[in-house]
């Protein structure tokens, strides 16, 4: 064993150490999507004298995590969002009404003396007239007239306190005295004289009169007008410290007017623009299924690649589940949220964590079939050697697509972005270190060294062998295969145009909810059901097993509420699975970015792959992506499938992997090409594409496997997010060979650069000097 691979070793085992260790100790902090709750977000409007900038959304966000925590809700969370808007997500609330109807208040909350019984229409405070010079209008200016909690009109005077000068409000219990629910006030230090002054002055007035209540106004709403008792004194006013509000509350009514006194005014008023419910059977049901998808997917490829590469296929397959233990592990220890499109990600990159391998297994096996007599160890490090610009282009394209998931995507998806970032670096680490140490110790051995069929890349792969003894010729007239292409992107835009993209309400606002009953109902008893009750727009289908999905355009909570009673009537208990709402605002926001991620996506694989490659190239790998991209959404089209925000996280994968595909093919080609300058470009480019079409087949088989578990154990929420990678990774392998080098082989006869420099020949090495070879680490350097 040399040194290298001893480090590697030692490495490997310590990091395995620790993820085990992290693995057994700590537990994944799981999104609202995978444990059920709500989740809010929160748009901070402007007023007409204070801007919604980031330290007024501060204060909100403060008052508003006040009356959350009153609310008794199990570790709820609040953060900013970018300069103006609030996300809110409270755990094992089903029921959204209470926390939106507590979180949306915004008004000022004053406190009035009360000048006595209201007459006429009730009327909110109105500008001061300007002055005419005759007699001043009978007309107070900060006089209200308002109903009391009771319905009787009463006439407040001008605001004597704000809700800025309450300290604390609380909601007891007084079981000696009998007193019942009451709620205690605490005023902060200059605030408890103007109390005790507001409650002195009411004093004065008999018990009984009306000009003895004090009224607490919140959105211009009297929210409690009690009396003062009798036992104080005119003008001795009650101190902060001893004030009780007392009635005939309810425990929920104590507390709320306690929340609502506590938690004052917004700085600046809030809407709601996204809800999302999930409910909790849902979010089990999206964990069982995924790890049912992980464990059979991954063994269906552990199978597969050790059936193609024996002993060293097995390697990697165990490889394969440290790098499942490790990037787990990471997700746990760096505290990410793992959200249902991030679990995907989490079992989709287990399938593309043997791309690393089969590159390097692929190039050793060529070096064997080379040159027949050299060691396996020597063809195994070679091996490695020649495939690392294939890895770290293709892992950073994966990187890139992970990167504009995380910047541009929004709610959940930017968690597929982390996990699959995640999951590229473990991928990484488990190749180039874990599988490598395994795979070198066992090339050490003598038994494994001889016996070439055992190793498993001795020989070449029978598919090689068949490509190169047919040896077809592909790209004699490659124009017929741009030919292809452009009848399939004339399909899809066919489809595209015809049957019309089906945005989600993620992308056009409005609300979906998806209703479990008790008992069978089919769509046309529910959708008439939901018509009698008023909601005749709504759109009603099919969801998962026997539920039904309900589609309606604007609909507050309380309309939630009475769809869900409307098809209680004729299923019985109904119980809410997944509740989504959009505000209009938010959507066109969504889709917009949605345009910008895909913008971005592509000009930024361009800009990598011109500094990577020749410009041909890139050009020719971007148009291969644009095909991928509209093929799949044509696909769509066709099926009447949604397009949603899962969708978008599946599309920006696509692009990654149609690249990554494309960037291995022409990683050959320019080897090949430095090393064959006189060669014709077609003839390279046949040669390159049957060299490397066992690593696009092999690498494509392990991440089917992983999506077709998913697509069928998946359920809904994960179904359409497997068929879009489906249908991509078979259009992305074929437009890699037959779309992006017959596109490059175009560009490349118009182009008047020379082929690029031989191996060895780069721009850093001097005239006449070849770069310095690096030796084989079996080689000692002894020469006679």
């Amino acid at each position: 064993m040399t040194r290298a691979t001893a480090v590697r070793a030692v490495l490997a085992v310590a990091v395995l150490l620790a993820s085990v260790f992290i693995t057994l100790t700590m537990s994944p902090r799981l999104g609202l999507d995978l444990q059920g709750g709500t989740r809010i977000v929160l748009q901070a409007r402007d007023t007409a004298t204070v801007e919604a900038d980031r330290e007024t959304t501060d204060r909100t966000l403060e008052v508003l995590r006040q009356r959350i925590d009153s609310l008794g809700v199990s570790e709820p969370t609040l953060t900013r969002s970018g300069e103006d808007r609030i996300i809110v997500e409270l755990p094992d609330v089903q029921d959204p009404r209470q926390a939106a109807e507590v979180i949306g208040r915004t008004a000022q909350l004053t406190f009035h003396a009360v000048e006595g019984q209201g007459t006429g229409q009730p009327e909110k405070k109105t500008p001061a007239p300007e002055s005419t010079g005759d007699a001043a209008p009978d007309t107070d200016p900060d006089r209200l007239t308002l109903p009391d909690e009771q319905g009787r009109l009463l006439a407040l005077g001008e605001p004597r306190l704000s809700g800025a000068g309450v300290e604390d409000a609380t909601a007891a219990f007084d079981s000696q005295g009998g007193a019942g629910w009451s709620v205690s006030l605490e005023f902060r230090k200059g605030a408890g004289q103007d109390w005790k002054k507001l409650t002195g002055e009411a004093a004065c007035h008999p018990a009984g009169d009306d000009r003895r209540r004090v009224a607490i106004v919140l959105d211009e709403k009297v929210i409690s007008s009690p009396q003062v008792d009798p036992s104080v004194g005119c003008r001795a006013g009650l101190p902060s410290g001893a004030t009780q509000i007392t009635g005939s509350f309810s425990a929920d009514e104590a507390r709320d007017l306690a929340l609502l006194i506590k938690g004052g005014a917004l700085p600046v008023p809030v809407e709601i623009v996204e809800q999302r419910t999930v409910g909790p059977t849902l979010g089990a049901a999206a964990i069982d299924a995924s790890a049912q998808a992980a464990l059979i997917g991954a063994a269906a490829t552990a199978l597969f690649i050790t059936v193609v590469y024996r002993l060293f296929g097995a390697l990697a397959a165990v490889a394969l589940g440290a790098y499942g233990v490790i990037s787990y592990a990471a997700l746990v220890a760096l505290g990410v949220t793992l959200t249902l499109p991030g679990l995907a990600g989490f079992v989709l990159a287990i399938g593309m964590a043997v791309d690393a391998n089969v590159l390097v297994f692929e190039r050793a096996r060529e070096e064997c079939a080379d040159r027949p007599k050299r060691s396996l160890r020597s063809a195994l490090t070679t091996g490695f050697q020649k495939a690392w610009s294939a890895v770290a282009d293709s892992n950073a394209t994966t990187l890139i697509a992970a990167g504009l998931l995380f910047f541009l995507g929004s709610g959940p998806v930017k968690g597929f972005g982390v996990t699959l970032a995640i999951g590229v670096v473990a991928s990484m680490f488990s190749a180039l270190v874990i599988a490598r140490a395994l795979t070198e110790i066992a090339a050490n051995s003598r038994f494994v060294s001889d016996y070439r069929g055992v190793n498993g890349i001795g020989r070449p792969g029978a598919v090689r062998t068949w490509l190169v003894r047919k040896d077809p010729q592909l790209f004699r007239k490659s124009a017929r295969w741009l030919v292809v292409s452009a009848v399939l992107v004339v399909v899809a835009v066919a489809g595209i145009v015809a049957r019309g993209v089906d945005l989600g309400v993620e992308f056009t606002g409005g609300r979906l909810v998806e209703y479990s009953t008790s008992r069978p109902v089919d769509v046309e008893t529910a959708r008439d059901s939901i018509a009698a009750a008023g909601f005749g727009d709504a759109e009603v289908t099919t969801a998962g097993d026997g539920d039904l999905s309900v589609r309606t355009g604007k609909l507050d909570n309380d309309g939630e509420h009475a769809l869900r009673a409307a098809l209680a009537e004729e299923g019985g208990e109904t119980t809410k699975v997944r509740d989504e709402l959009i505000g209009p605002s938010l959507g066109d926001e969504l889709r917009r970015n949605a345009l910008i991620a895909l913008g971005v996506a592509v000009a930024v694989q361009l800009a990598y792959l011109a500094v990577r490659f020749r410009w041909t190239f890139a050009v020719a790998c971007v148009v291969a992506m644009l095909h991928d991209v509209i093929l799949v959404v044509g696909a769509f089209a066709w099926l009447g499938r949604p397009v949603d925000g899962i969708f978008l996280a599946a599309l920006l994968t696509v692009i990654g992997y149609s690249v990554n595909d494309s960037v291995v093919v022409f990683d050959r080609v320019r080897e090949m090409w430095g090393a064959n300058r006189r060669t014709p470009l077609d003839t390279i480019a046949r040669r390159a594409v049957l060299q490397t079409v066992p690593r696009t087949v092999n690498t494509g088989m392990g991440a089917l496997f992983i999506l077709a578990a998913l697509a069928v154990l998946g359920g809904d929420s994960l179904a359409d997010f497997a068929l879009a990678l489906l249908i991509g990774i078979v259009v992305g392998t074929w437009s890699s060979v037959f779309t992006a080098v017959p596109g490059a082989l175009a560009l490349e006869r118009t182009a008047k650069a020379p082929p690029p420099p031989a191996p060895g020949k780069g721009k850093g090495t001097p005239r006449g000097k070849a770069r310095a070879t690096r030796r084989d680490p079996l080689d000692n350097g002894a020469r006679v």
